[in-house]
C-alpha cells in the first residue's frame, strides 16, 4: 500500500479543499425551497415500514425527502416504545400500530409479519376510499408488505418497494439454512412476486441491484439509493495523523466497533485479533457500542476468560449524536464480519460514518464493499479471518501517514455518495415514476 510522496500531497490538499467546500454547504433541510423546486407538490404518498419512526433512518429520510418536495406523507409503522396512536411528526402523518418489532424465532417472525401486513393493508384500503394516493412506498422486510398496496394500486397509485435487505440471504444467515432448502426457495418466490408487483424497486447498493436483477426482476426497474450518513450528525473531517504519545506514556490505540452485536457481524473476530497483537501494539484497546445481545454476553465471557477485560470495553447503545465523539476519539474503525450470504453483499453504513470523520477503516474484502472501494481507499482483510484482521490493525498502527492517505481516498468515495446526492437520486426516481422521464 505504498503511496507516492508527490501524489500524497496532492490528494491530501484536494480532499482538504473539498472538505472546506462541503462543510459550508447548507443541508437539504436548510435550503429554501421555492414552488418551482417542489417537483412533487400536491401528491400524496402512503409509506409502510415494519420498524419504528423516526428511529429507523432510511424510512425517515425517504419520508422527509418526499415531504420536502411537496408531497403529503402518511406513514404506517410499529409503535415499539412510542405511544401507539396517530400523530404528526415533523410534518408527516404517522400511524403507529401496537405490534412489537423484535428479533426472535421463525414463528415470532411469521406472527409479526402477518399481523402487521393485515393491519397495514386494512388501513391503506380504508383510507383509499376517502383520499387518493399517488404513491405507495413500501420498505422491506418482509417483501410481502407490498401486498398492503393492492387496493391503492387498483385505484391508480404507483408502488415503490424499497429493498433494504435481501430476505433469502438474511434468513439463510440467521437460521443457518441451505440455499436450496424449501424455506429459502419459498422466500425467493415471494421476492420475485413482490418485486413484480412494484412499479419501481429501490435498493441500497450495486451488489443488491445485481442480485435482484439476476433472479427476480429486470435491472432497468431497479434504482440504487445508498444508506450514507446524515451530514448534520456526522460532520466532514479531513484525515489527521494520530497524535504522538506524551510524557513517555503509551497512548491507547483505540479500535472501535459500533452497530448490531450479532454473530454475523464478527465482534468475536475483533476480540481474537486484539489478543494476537497485544504484544506488538502494547496499548491497543477495543471499544464496543451497541445494544446488548446474547452473542455479546458470550463474547464478553470470552474476554474475561482470556484476561482481556482491561483492553475490551463495552459502552452500551448510543444515539448517533453520541457516537460522533466516540469515533473522533478512536484510531481505526473495524467492520469484522464473518463470511456469509448476507455480509457478502452488504455495504455497511458504518464505513462511511468512520470516513466522514476522517478515520481509517478495516473491512472485509466482499463484493458489496469492493463495488465501491479498492485497496487504495480502504484496508481489507479476508472475511472471517482474525489473523488477517490482526495484520491489518498492526499495519495501520505502524504506518499512520499511509493510513491518512488511504482515508483521503476513501473520503473521495464517500463524497461521491453523500446523502444530498442520494436524496436527489431518490427524488428523481419518484418524480420520473409519477410524472414521466421529462419531470426534471
Amino acid at each position: 500500500m505504498a503511496i507516492e510522496g508527490t501524489n500524497s500531497v496532492t490528494r491530501s490538499s484536494a480532499i482538504s479543499d473539498h472538505a472546506d467546500t462541503f462543510a459550508g454547504m447548507p443541508s437539504q433541510s436548510q435550503r429554501p425551497i421555492t414552488s418551482g423546486q417542489r417537483r412533487l407538490e400536491g401528491k400524496r404518498v402512503a409509506m409502510v415500514v415494519l420498524s419504528g419512526y423516526p428511529a429507523d433512518p432510511r424510512p425517515r429520510r425517504a419520508a422527509e425527502a418526499l415531504r420536502n418536495e411537496g408531497m403529503e406523507v402518511e406513514l404506517v409503522c410499529v409503535a415499539n416504545h412510542t405511544k401507539a396512536t396517530g400523530a404528526c411528526s415533523n410534518g408527516i402523518d404517522v400511524v403507529r400500530l401496537p405490534i412489537k418489532h423484535a428479533r426472535g424465532g421463525k414463528l415470532s417472525y411469521m406472527y409479526e409479519y402477518s399481523a402487521f401486513l393485515a393491519a397495514a393493508s386494512a388501513i391503506l384500503a380504508v383510507r383509499s376510499l376517502t383520499r387518493h394516493y399517488d404513491l405507495v412506498y413500501i420498505h422491506n422486510m418482509p417483501d410481502v408488505l407490498v401486498m398492503s398496496s393492492l387496493v391503492p394500486k387498483a385505484l391508480g397509485a404507483k408502488v415503490i418497494l424499497d429493498m433494504h435487505d435481501p430476505m433469502p440471504e438474511l434468513m439463510m444467515t440467521i437460521f443457518q439454512l441451505d440455499q436450496e432448502s424449501r424455506g429459502v426457495q419459498l422466500i425467493r418466490r415471494f421476492e420475485r412476486w413482490s418485486l413484480g408487483l412494484a412499479d419501481l424497486v429501490v435498493t441500497v447498493n450495486i451488489a443488491c441491484k445485481r442480485m435482484f436483477g439476476a433472479r427476480s426482476c429486470p435491472p432497468e426497474k431497479i434504482g440504487v439509493v445508498m444508506n450514507t450518513p446524515d451530514r448534520q450528525i456526522f460532520p466532514f473531517r479531513a484525515p489527521r495523523v494520530r497524535a504522538a504519545a506524551k510524557n513517555g506514556q503509551a497512548k491507547p490505540f483505540v479500535l472501535m466497533y459500533h452497530g448490531s452485536l450479532l454473530e454475523r457481524n464478527g465482534l468475536d473476530l475483533a476480540v481474537d485479533a486484539l489478543a494476537k497483537i497485544q504484544e506488538s501494539v502494547p496499548a491497543v484497546e477495543l471499544r464496543i457500542y451497541g445494544a446488548t445481545t446474547p452473542f455479546l454476553e458470550r463474547v464478553l465471557d470470552s474476554v474475561r476468560s482470556r484476561g482481556l477485560q482491561d483492553r475490551v470495553h463495552y459502552f452500551g447503545p448510543k444515539r448517533l449524536e453520541e457516537l460522533v465523539p466516540a469515533i473522533e476519539d478512536c484510531d481505526v474503525g473495524v467492520i469484522p464480519n464473518h463470511r456469509n450470504a448476507f455480509t457478502e453483499i452488504n455495504t455497511p453504513t458504518r464505513i462511511f460514518e468512520y470516513l466522514a470523520l476522517g478515520k481509517p477503516v478495516i473491512a472485509p474484502s466482499t463484493p458489496g464493499i469492493q463495488d465501491y472501494f479498492n485497496k487504495d481507499s480502504l484496508y481489507f482483510f479476508t472475511p472471517g479471518n482474525s489473523d488477517d484482521l490482526a495484520k491489518q490493525i498492526e499495519y495501520v498502527f505502524l504506518n499512520p501517514t499511509d493510513a491518512m492517505e488511504i482515508v483521503a481516498r476513501g473520503q473521495q468515495v464517500y463524497l461521491a455518495h453523500t446523502w444530498e446526492q442520494e436524496r436527489e437520486t431518490l427524488v428523481n426516481l419518484v418524480s420520473e415514476l409519477l410524472h414521466g422521464s421529462n419531470s426534471h
